[in-house]
């Protein structure tokens, strides 16, 4: 295994305001393959750029040992830009072509260096990826979201650099191409480091790093191994936080109780003083010892409450915050009843499926999980069913009230923010009713009120669940199509647990499939060049 490193020394990092993302990191990245977790803007990304070299930090340094490779999470690239600038390959094929045109400039041999090969193992790669329809000289304008992140990975294969650094590599790859990247990635034999919220990836990782706010922490072992011991940890923190508060309150009823008893007794000992037939100035003395030694009893114990008190601050800073997500969404007795969803000889317009007709009855609990490879036609049915588009042939109808959420979360006005949108769509309902359903869901304070487009993935998609389910008619059936596309892991388990509470129908499309077998999903239905198939999940 080649030895390469990449280390953080008192790494910091301001935001444009100037507040900090993240303060004094220190970890040695080595060559185990690692897995970068941790709530979305906590700063991962930024951290991978940092270690990429991409970006400087604002205090503290990044050393490298070895060359480094750094994929983003959207692949984007320029206008007019071809496969094999997407594959990192261009500057090497532009430079062979001048140098058989009869160049002899340093540069172009330079940039060429030991690759001569590069364009048949390009060629090869596209091929052996699945990918061999595309040509290197092909518009990139022209590739999917998937086929981008999966021509930006083969060049990564070929470049073959020393330390690999992947930020949201399965976003946009389905079942098939998540196993093929997993079975890749376990024979990289350099140095690894993967940001990921797909947790079959996560767990194939040697070590996992969280970035929290409470700085990172260093986990040897996968994602799951990991999460166990994090969910220990956090236990261990709330027990603490029992148990200061336990002692604050046990502390603070005792001085309560003694500061009665002194109250008592220096009320006693003033009538006792009046009746008593003793020299005046021996009372006194008498009364501003006992007042002296009152005194400092009481001192004591505000000393005691103050540190009990700092004790309960300690640890309640050692608890992470996670927002709530949680849904009261009472349906119509008679909704489990009803059919859901009708499909007769329904022939999609688009999809892999090609003419083969769906016949499809959904009852109004019914739980279906859709899959299928990219292009197969799994977003195109929901499409379908929601009235988007027009099927080729036959019809497919939802019977009752419905909301679909699609992955770009388009249903929300860019303008308008979550309270807004849940108050147009339920006009009886009083604001703090609606304050308050926004924030069982993690929309709270100054969140519910921000435009749409201010928000991240993760709020956009609960305010399209607060309106789904607050409206006037609550939504009994829900076509999801990829909702944790863009949540983190915390977050995607809150939505596992969310929709497990949700006494209507699903229908979801997703490629996560810890995220599936989570949500209590009865049925599969798969699509694919062969047709259509329903069987139990």
């Amino acid at each position: 295994m080649t030895a390469v490193s990449l280390t953080l020394e008192s790494v910091s990092f301001l935001l444009p305001d100037g507040r900090p993302l993240f303060t004094d990191l220190d970890l040695r990245f080595d060559a185990r393959p690692t897995g970068l977790v941790g709530r979305n803007g906590v700063g991962k990304s930024v951290l991978a750029r940092i270690l990429a070299g991409q970006l400087t930090p604002s205090t503290g340094r990044c050393l490298r040992v070895g060359s480094v490779c750094y994929l983003p999470q959207q692949v984007a690239p320029a206008a007019g830009a071809s496969v094999a600038r997407v594959a990192g390959a261009q500057p090497v094929l532009d430079a062979l072509a001048r140098i058989e045109s009869g160049s002899v400039d340093p540069a172009d041999f330079d940039a060429v260096g030991e690759r001569w090969g590069l364009p048949q193992a390009l060629a090869n790669a596209l091929e052996q990826h699945g990918l061999g329809h595309l040509s290197p000289n092909q518009p990139a304008a022209e590739l999917s979201g998937g086929e981008l992140t999966r021509v930006a990975l083969l060049g990564a294969w070929l470049a073959q650099p020393d330390f690999l650094i992947l930020d949201e590599p399965t976003n946009h790859l389905d079942r098939r191409q998540r196993e093929a990247l997993i079975e890749r990635l376990q024979h990289w034999p350099n140095g690894l480091l993967v940001i990921s919220h797909d947790r079959a990836l996560l767990d194939t990782m040697q070590r996992t790093v969280a970035l929290t706010a409470f700085g990172l922490q260093d986990h040897n072992g996968g994602y799951h191994s990991y999460a166990v011991a994090r969910d220990q940890d956090r236990q261990r923190a709330a027990d603490a936080l029992d148990r200061a508060k336990v002692e604050r309150r046990r502390a603070e009823a005792e001085a309560r109780t003694q500061r009665e008893r002194l109250d008592h007794r220096q009320a006693h000992a003033n009538r006792a003083g009046r009746d008593a037939n003793q020299p005046r100035i021996l009372l006194g003395g008498l009364k501003q010892r006992s007042q002296v030694s009152a005194g400092k009893r009481l001192h004591q114990q505000a000393e005691n409450l103050a540190s009990l008190q700092q004790e309960v601050r300690e640890a309640a800073s050692r608890i992470e915050h996670r927002d709530p997500l949680a849904l009261f969404a009472p349906l119509p007795a008679a909704a489990s009843q009803r059919r859901a969803v009708i499909a007769e000889d329904l022939v999609l317009p688009f999809g892999s499926a090609g003419g083969h007709a769906l016949d499809l009855v959904m009852t109004g609990r019914q739980r279906i999980g859709l899959v299928g490879d990219n292009g197969s036609g799994k977003s195109t049915l929901l499409q379908v069913l929601a009235g988007q588009i027009a099927p080729a042939s036959g019809h497919g109808t939802v019977q009752v009230p419905f909301a679909y959420l699609d992955q770009r979360l388009t249903a929300i006005p860019a303008q308008t923010s979550p309270l807004q949108h849940l108050l147009d769509a339920n006009p009886q309902a009083r604001e703090a009713q609606v304050r308050m359903q926004l924030a069982q869901l993690g929309l709270s304070g100054d969140t519910a009120t921000m435009p749409a487009s201010q928000l991240s993935g993760g709020e956009r998609l609960k305010a399209a669940l607060a309106h789904a389910l607050y409206r006037d008619t609550p939504a009994e059936l829900l076509l999801l199509d990829e909702p944790t596309n863009h949540l983190d892991l915390d977050a995607a388990q809150a939505l596992e647990h969310a929709l497990r509470q949700y006494p209507g129908a699903l229908l979801v499309v997703s490629h996560d499939a810890a995220f599936l077998h989570a949500i209590g999903l009865e049925q599969r239905l798969e699509v694919s060049p062969a047709g259509w198939r329903l069987t139990p999940w």
